[in-house]
């Protein structure tokens, strides 16, 4: 039996039950055809996961009787925040989904030189909604039971200047310095710069470095930029995270 995983927005504790959100109910009830007693487990982005049971389904509404709490360790160690630039279309979709699944702590969209993305200030707001609920969505699927969140976008030249982690990467295909050249960072934290489909410019290139930020190379081959974060992650994952 199949057994769904849900994201519930709201405060989860063992032997209650709770009525479900109206986009949860729709999914499962009508989505899915869902009848009570069956098995799912829910999570609220706080850490771990719960099994529960559908419980009280009727036309328009349905809960769910939460049991047991079910502690999750599958967080990588290196809290890695990628700073990716916007791309066209669904590319940025798919940058976000894939890099929560390969273990992203938080997502930072970024305006460049060369972004070809121009959002008004009535499109950010919902462009940002879009983004998180796709990290929600990967999150569900992968088993995670904390949610990345995705920042608001800003530039390039702003961001750079107040990143703080111990260990900054720029990814720059003209780099020779290979990753594996570092050492592990002593506070597990990491920021990783990912320009636009056409690159970062020589000028953001050298403002990053002027920022603490090291070019580096993946490999001899471009990577596109909705490419790029899932490899950097299963690089530092192997190097120094939980894929061994």
């Amino acid at each position: 039996m199949r057994i769904p995983r849900v994201f519930i927005d709201t405060e989860l504790n063992e032997n209650t039950v709770i009525a479900l959100p109206d986009s949860t109910f729709q999914h499962l009830c009508k989505v899915l055809r869902l009848r009570s007693d069956h098995p799912l487990r829910v999570f609220n982005g706080k850490g771990g996961q719960f099994h529960a049971t559908l419980c009280d389904v009727e036309k328009r509404s349905a809960n769910i009787s939460i049991t047991q709490c079910e502690p999750l360790n599958n967080e990588s160690p290196i809290q890695v925040t990628i700073g990716q630039t916007l791309s066209r279309g669904e590319r940025m979709d798919y940058a976000i989904q894939k890099a929560v699944e390969a273990g992203v702590y938080a997502i930072q969209p970024l305006f460049s030189e060369r972004c070809e993305v121009k959002l008004q200030n009535d499109r950010v707001e919902k462009r940002l909604q879009h983004w998180q609920q796709i990290a929600i969505s990967a999150a569900e699927q992968c088993g995670r039971g904390i949610i990345p969140i995705v920042h608001p976008p800003k530039e390039l030249h702003n961001w750079v200047g107040e990143c703080n982690e111990m260990l900054k990467f720029t990814l720059h295909h003209h780099s020779a310095k290979p990753i594996a050249n570092f050492a592990r960072p002593s506070g597990n934290q990491i920021c990783l710069l990912i320009g636009p489909e056409g690159g970062l410019t020589e000028n953001e290139v050298q403002l990053a470095e002027k920022k603490g930020f090291n070019a580096i190379t993946l490999g001899p081959r471009v990577l596109r930029t909705e490419t790029a974060p899932v490899v950097a992650l299963s690089v530092i994952n192997t190097l120094w995270g939980d894929i061994s």
